[in-house]
């Protein structure tokens, strides 16, 4: 994934990211029970820090670019999408079917930090 690329969907899942929290805080407080609204909440919570960690790849990348990191990158992005998107489905739509996805994304998350700590290991 190119550094470009990185840091474009960073930028952009921040900005979601920031967006949704609001929407939460203060859209969705009266129209959901509590605890769909800390579903959402924590797919918020997932989002931003992937969101830093994607950031840090960028940055990592624009140094010393490799596969590592990259990698790295690509499944804290799929996992931002997997895991926080299926929460917000299924707080916003309260279908239970979304729940199975969660745990891929979650996957995603380890193998990200993983492979980052695979580039950190090597680069030393």
């Amino acid at each position: 994934m190119p550094v470009k690329i990185i840091l474009f969907f960073a930028a952009l899942s921040g900005a979601v990211m920031v967006t949704l929290g609001a929407f939460a805080a203060h859209g969705l407080k009266a129209q959901l029970p509590p605890s769909l609204l800390d579903v959402f909440q924590t797919g918020v919570q997932y989002q931003a820090w992937h969101t830093l960690a994607l950031v840090g790849c960028g940055l990592w990348a624009r140094i010393m670019p490799t596969k590592a990191v990259q990698y790295a990158a690509l499944f804290f992005a799929t996992g931002i999408l997997l895991f926080s998107g299926s929460l917000y489905a299924l707080a916003l739509t309260g279908i239970k079917w979304f729940g199975p996805i969660t745990p891929l994304g979650g996957m995603c998350f380890i193998i990200g930090w993983v492979a980052l700590a695979v580039a950190a290991w090597r680069s030393a």
